[in-house]
């Protein structure tokens, strides 16, 4: 039986854009992903899943690789989130060169399924670690990566960036534009977390920003302007200190960058009252920057503030159903005691 656990994240910049090529930079925060795997020899998967969704639930397949789950399960993103798991599964069997093994897998999350903060990414992440290192075999972190990147690409037709996987796997700040995959150093950042505890589809939202790309230029344009954003960011936060907290100018201009990003994004359509309502709110808490952190449609935002002004405006925001103080975790995916 093994444990391992990878974070999830906040997008400072990028998201949807990064679809097309363009970079993005997400950062991995202390809000974590625990899978365990037991081999078992009967070739069947049996997942326990007791915080992947409000009620949990348990999911018993297959006594072969081509066999996939048949979820009794509520709505489309719990069948989503195990379509995250079958997929590591199968990850972790072929990394390990065992395509007949079973497992027992117990999911075990701190974030939000469908919030915007990477739980199918770290959910991947942690699942093929543990997986592969219940066989004997211990890969390295950047096929981590890679092979959850593989994951999330099967479940989302195709319509998957590194960006998640590979920021879960390696934690920290990362830098991903199309197959070009780096850590940053970033400073100590006060990320503010809102969360109207709803969860957008990411297929559907992804799908329509492809549509509106592919019907109009300006949309194009739109994404294509999401990617100077980004570049912008990557160059303050070059002048940062790694080693330190970010000092109130350099806070400002990532900020005001963070806005601009999420304009952007609203243009494109996958913002929702909630995100915006909590953006706003804290705005006017004063804090440096606000916007939506991942597909959009709801779930979370992410604010720059080192007050608590902005956490007592959310706590006060309607549709906005907690908030948090969010950490950088400089340690990606790892073994953890069962």
């Amino acid at each position: 039986m093994t444990t391992c656990s990878a974070p999830g994240k906040v997008y400072l910049f990028g998201e949807h854009a990064v679809v097309y090529g363009e970079p993005a930079v997400p950062c991995a925060i202390e809000r974590r992903a625990r899978v365990t795997a037991e081999p078992r020899e009967d070739g069947r998967v049996r997942v326990e899943a007791a915080d992947l969704s409000l009620d949990g639930f348990t999911v018993t397949w297959g006594d072969g690789t081509d066999d996939h789950p048949d979820i009794d399960a509520p709505t489309p993103l719990v069948e989503a989130g195990m379509g995250y798991v079958n997929e590591a599964v199968e990850q972790a069997r072929d990394a390990a060169d065992a395509p007949e093994v079973g497992f027992d897998v117990t999911v075990e999350s701190d974030i939000p399924l469908g919030a915007g903060l990477g739980s199918s990414a770290a959910v991947v992440a942690a699942g093929i670690d543990a997986g592969t290192r219940s066989l004997g075999v211990e890969l390295p972190p950047e096929e981590i990566a890679d092979r959850a990147y593989r994951a999330e690409y099967e479940v989302q037709d195709g319509q998957a960036s590194r960006a998640d996987t590979f920021c879960s796997t390696m934690g920290g700040a990362v830098r991903v534009e199309g197959a070009d995959c780096r850590t940053i150093d970033a400073p100590e950042l006060p990320l503010v977390v809102g969360y109207d505890g709803g969860a957008g589809d990411t297929g559907k939202l992804v799908a329509g920003v492809r549509a509106l790309r592919d019907e109009y230029e300006f949309a194009a344009d739109t994404v294509a302007a999401i990617g100077d954003v980004v570049r912008e960011g990557t160059e303050v936060l070059r002048e940062a200190d790694p080693d330190g907290e970010a000092d109130p100018d350099l806070l400002a201009e990532l900020g005001r960058l963070m806005n601009f990003d999420h304009g952007l994004l609203s243009a494109l359509g996958v913002s929702s009252r909630s995100l915006d309502a909590m953006v706003w709110a804290a705005r006017d808490a004063d804090a440096h920057g606000a916007k939506l952190t991942g597909a959009g449609g709801g779930g979370c935002i992410v604010a720059l503030d080192e007050t608590g002004g902005t956490e007592t405006a959310l706590d006060y925001t309607p549709g906005c159903e907690r908030s948090f103080r969010a950490e950088l975790a400089t340690e990606g995916v790892r073994v953890e005691e069962p």
